[in-house]
């Protein structure tokens, strides 16, 4: 171990993000904002983890900041993480099919309803790809 650059071993950086799932069994995403990383893809609402906070405080503050939407924290289920070997962020899913309100786009260019079989059709960032494999798995094994 000696010799070990610290620099090639960055922190890690949780991302919470949500599949909102509503009866239909549709999936709520969101399209990120022009300008931002990986802009106009679709993706699983949610973001970084705050210091001090909970996985599952991050979320519910991440989904009422973007979609205006209140979620309580025992609502929420993990279901799958992605990472890539040279980037810090690992992506947490959660599931949820419980919420107060109706969701708005608050943070993003758009959001949308879309059964399991239309997120193949959605442009989304690297780590949404197999976060959304992983969920239309979920979704079809409860059918």
């Amino acid at each position: 171990m000696a010799g070990l650059n610290v620099k090639n071993f960055p922190t890690v950086i949780p991302v919470v993000a949500i599949a909102l799932i509503d009866a239909s069994g549709r999936v709520l995403m969101q399209k990120r904002r022009r300008g931002a990383d990986h802009g106009g893809l679709w993706e699983f609402p949610g973001g970084k983890v705050e210091p001090g906070e909970t996985l599952g405080e991050s979320l519910c503050r991440e989904v009422l900041e973007e979609l205006g939407l209140i979620v309580a924290p025992e609502r929420i289920e993990p279901l799958s993480f992605a990472g890539g070997p040279d980037q810090p962020h690992v992506i947490l899913l959660y599931t949820c099919r419980e919420w107060q309100g109706e969701p708005r786009c608050l943070d993003g260019e758009a959001i949308g309803w879309f059964g399991p079989a239309q997120l193949d059709g959605l442009e989304m960032p690297p780590l949404d790809v197999p976060l959304a494999r992983r969920l239309q798995e979920h979704l079809a094994r409860l059918k």
